[in-house]
């Protein structure tokens, strides 16, 4: 059961493997995510993850602590950061509100690199798995 200031953490390191199988899944090519000579040529001089990449780790922590059968209603996101082939992201998310009687939620989402810089923020909303 959720309760507003609830957190959950997450930390992955995002690999050139994880980019490189996001971009078979999704069909994102772009070459500032799979081209190491046209990304050092931009304003970020190396490649990035897909934002989405991060979109998907919430999805997984809410995934992990929803329990079976919880579902994920929506997302709004904001990518404020790019994360770089190599960074440690923490997903980081709170409860905010929660109607306990309709089992509906909303969360704070954040996802940062290991310097602690704000990458996507957004707000999911969920329900748990005792009310669907």
């Amino acid at each position: 059961m959720f309760k507003v200031g609830d957190k959950i953490l997450l930390s992955v390191e995002i690999t050139d493997d994880m980019v490189r199988k996001f971009a078979e899944v999704s069909g994102d090519f772009n070459p500032m995510h799979m081209d190491d000579e046209y990304a050092a040529k931009t304003r970020f001089k190396k490649r990035i993850a897909h934002g989405m990449l991060s979109a998907a780790l919430i999805s997984r922590a809410l995934g992990q602590h929803l329990g079976p059968g919880g579902i994920y209603l929506s997302q709004n996101l904001k990518f404020m950061s790019p994360v770089y082939i190599g960074d440690t992201v923490s997903v980081e998310l709170t409860v905010s509100s929660y109607r306990e009687e309709r089992g509906i939620g909303a969360i704070e989402t954040l996802v940062k690199n290991q310097n602690g810089e704000l990458c996507v923020k957004g707000e999911a909303m969920i329900m748990t798995a005792d009310r669907v």
